[in-house]
This record gives structure tokens, C-alpha cells and sequence, in this order.
């Protein structure tokens, strides 16, 4: 993991600010191993994640197997969603006037069986969907013995590289499970006949009693780390749970970031976390996931997507304007947190659990929308 070192230094006048420019988003879009929008309504326990895999190759070839809950109802989402995405996540420009005059450097931061008396015994893999969304191929299973399971992936072609440890895992929760593949119909070929295009953006939406991302199943697929890039929108600021939160992180480089800024600048919410934080120790986690953007959609940042209201960051025009693919998608008044994490191998062996931000048993609601002293670039 990437560390970052900060060095305060007294002149007269401020050094240039780290910057998260235009170019940052190629990491949002090209780099991860995995990124997902998620969606969570507490109120209605429905979550809805989106999720976009890469693919190049033959049709036979690809497969993937998404577990879920509960039986979801799968949708197609705009082609460039992510990139919009990356781009309304941008930080925003420093706030020059906040912050003290310094000086510091960063590096690297189907129903079965009839009722006659002949009815055949109740398969252990059941298709209780199948459709197309965009140029995927879906079918959703339920198992009941995760053996039946694997053997069904390999006689379908679907080539799951995973085990039957894995899947008995979800299987043991009753979870189901989306199968998808290329529909060669949708693609393109090149001249040696490998399929190429951009896959399709699919929303999964499920009934759930807590919010969840299916990590442990793509375990199999990572030889040795994986960076994963989770979008998560909530009625509340969300954050991974247990030893993966990014609170340590994020608050140890916020608090300095804060000591930094003229008194009366500061939020009367900002004062109370400065308070709150005053003399405990506050150690970056290696394990844990890093921070990049956190903030409620007001209806002011929301007219961004229609053009209302001004984009004050570094992206190319045409990239601004494709910001309208997020109106309908973004809620207002809700929470968006961005937050990234680069897992081992070794330490996929659960699921991400999604859980509102607090530290020390307290709310923690504070916005990252803006560059600090103490950002990475």
C-alpha cells in the first residue's frame, strides 16, 4: 500500500496544491481489478450494485458466476457510466483562503416439477431467469449442493475457474447466483476472431437485510492483489466494515490537513471533529481502504449533471457534458462515498460488508470533496 509523507514548512507563500487532474481518472476506469456503483436503502432493504467486467477473448471462453441474496432483477446501464462517475468524483480545487501559508510534498499515495404422481425428483440446479441485458447473456440459478453447482458451469461452458469451497459458501446462505456470457450477437470481431467491444454496465437490485459486495467469489481470478473501487450511495456516509474501514486513514490525514487551516474558516462541524480528535492518536491502517470522495448531492451538485451549475475541476469539455448519463441515478439528498482499497489474495476469503461511517462508536459524516494539504495526488 502507498504511503504518503507530509512536510509542513513556514513561507510566504503557498506551494502548488496536489491536484487530482483529468488524467486521474484513467485509474478509476482503466486500472481496478474491480469497481462497483452500490446502491443501499436501509428504509426498504434493497440494494442494487452495477457492475461493469472486462472482457476480450471467445464467447466460450467467458463466464461469469455473481452471487447475490436474494433473486435480483438485472438492468442495463449506460456505457459510460463509470466514467462519468470518475469524473463528477474529482476532487474539487483547494480552497486557498482556508489553509495557513505553507509548504509540503506528497509521494504516492424456473418452478420445479409437476404434480403428477410422476413428477421427476427436484433438480439441484434450478434457472429461475434467463434474459439478455445489453450484450449479456444471463441466466439466474439456484443450487442446493454446490458439487451439482460446478458441475453444471463446466457442462454449460460457462468455465469457472473457482472451486466448490467457494461456491458452497453462498450456496450454505441460500444466495442465488447470475450467470452471464457474452452474446456474441452484440459483438465484434477482430481479424482473428476474438470478440472486443465494451461489456455492458448491468445493475443488480435485491432484497437484503444488509448491504453487501460479493468479493470471496473473485478470489479464484486474482493471482496476487486486486484493486477494488466501490461507489456507494446510501441515506448515510457508508464505509467497508471491520479492519477494511479507511476512518483511520482518512482521519489522521484530515486532522492534519485541518491543523493547517485559519481558525475561523473552519465549519462549526469541522471545529467539533478538531475537538473530538484533539490528543488521541490517530495511526494510519495498513489494511484498511482509502478515502477519494465523499459528500451529500445537493440539489447544487446535482445541477451539475444538467449543466445548471458550473464543473469547477480539470476535465475536458466532452467529458463534462457526458455527466448528464448520471441524472436519475444520483439521489438527492443522499450520500455518495468513493472509497478504494487494494486487497491481497490472502485476505479474500469473506465479503465486503457496507456500514454507515463512525468512529469510535460516533457518526462520522465529515465531506471529502475538496483537495487538502495532505491529499494524494
Amino acid at each position: 500500500m502507498k504511503k504518503t509523507l507530509l512536510t509542513a514548512l513556514t513561507l510566504s507563500g503557498m506551494a502548488s496544491a496536489a491536484c487530482c487532474y483529468f488524467a486521474a481518472v484513467g485509474k478509476d476506469v482503466n486500472q481496478p481489478g474491480q469497481r462497483a456503483f452500490i446502491s443501499w436503502d436501509e428504509q426498504e432493504q434493497v440494494e442494487a450494485f452495477t457492475v461493469q467486467p472486462q472482457f476480450k477473448g471467445n464467447a466460450d471462453q467467458f463466464g461469469m458466476v455473481i452471487p447475490t441474496p436474494s433473486q435480483p432483477k438485472l438492468q442495463e446501464m449506460p456505457k459510460d457510466f463509470f466514467r462519468a462517475l470518475a469524473v463528477f468524483t474529482i476532487l474539487e480545487p483547494m480552497d486557498m483562503a482556508k489553509y495557513k501559508t505553507m509548504m509540503y510534498s506528497t509521494s504516492s499515495r424456473a418452478e420445479g416439477g409437476s404434480m403428477n404422481k410422476a413428477a421427476p425428483p427436484r433438480p439441484a440446479v434450478r434457472i429461475l431467469e434467463h434474459g439478455i441485458v445489453g450484450n449479456l447473456d444471463y441466466k439466474i440459478l439456484e443450487a442446493d449442493k454446490p458439487d451439482a453447482l460446478y458441475v453444471w458451469l463446466k457442462n454449460n461452458k460457462y468455465n469457472y475457474g473457482g472451486d466448490q469451497a467457494t461456491l458452497d459458501y453462498y450456496v450454505k446462505q441460500k444466495w442465488n447466483f447470475t450467470v452471464m456470457k457474452i452474446d456474441p450477437r452484440q459483438m465484434k470481431r477482430d481479424a482473428s476472431g476474438t470478440f472486443l467491444g465494451v461489456i455492458t454496465p448491468t445493475r443488480f437490485t435485491f432484497k437484503t437485510s444488509k448491504p453487501i459486495y460479493p468479493l470471496r467469489i473473485t478470489q479464484i481470478s486474482v493471482k496476487d492483489q486486486t484493486d477494488v473501487l466501490l461507489y456507494v450511495m446510501a441515506r448515510k456516509k457508508m464505509d467497508m466494515d471491520g479492519n477494511w474501514s479507511y476512518e483511520p486513514n482518512f482521519l489522521s490525514m484530515w486532522n492534519t490537513a485541518i491543523s493547517f487551516a485559519v481558525p475561523d474558516k473552519l465549519t462549526p462541524q469541522e471545529k467539533s471533529w478538531q475537538k473530538n480528535l484533539a490528543g488521541k492518536p490517530l495511526n494510519p491502517n495498513q489494511a484498511g481502504a482509502q478515502l477519494e470522495w465523499a459528500g451529500k448531492l445537493t440539489q447544487a451538485r446535482l445541477d451539475v449533471l444538467s449543466g445548471d451549475a458550473p464543473y469547477n475541476r480539470d476535465a475536458p469539455k466532452e467529458e463534462v457534458a457526458r455527466l448528464k448519463i448520471l441524472r436519475g441515478h444520483l439521489k438527492k439528498d443522499w450520500y455518495l462515498t468513493k472509497f478504494r482499497k487494494s486487497f491481497a489474495r490472502a485476505e479474500m476469503t469473506h465479503d465486503i460488508g457496507l456500514v454507515p461511517a463512525r468512529y469510535q462508536g460516533t457518526p462520522e459524516d465529515l465531506e471529502y470533496v475538496s483537495i487538502l494539504p495532505t491529499s494524494p495526488p
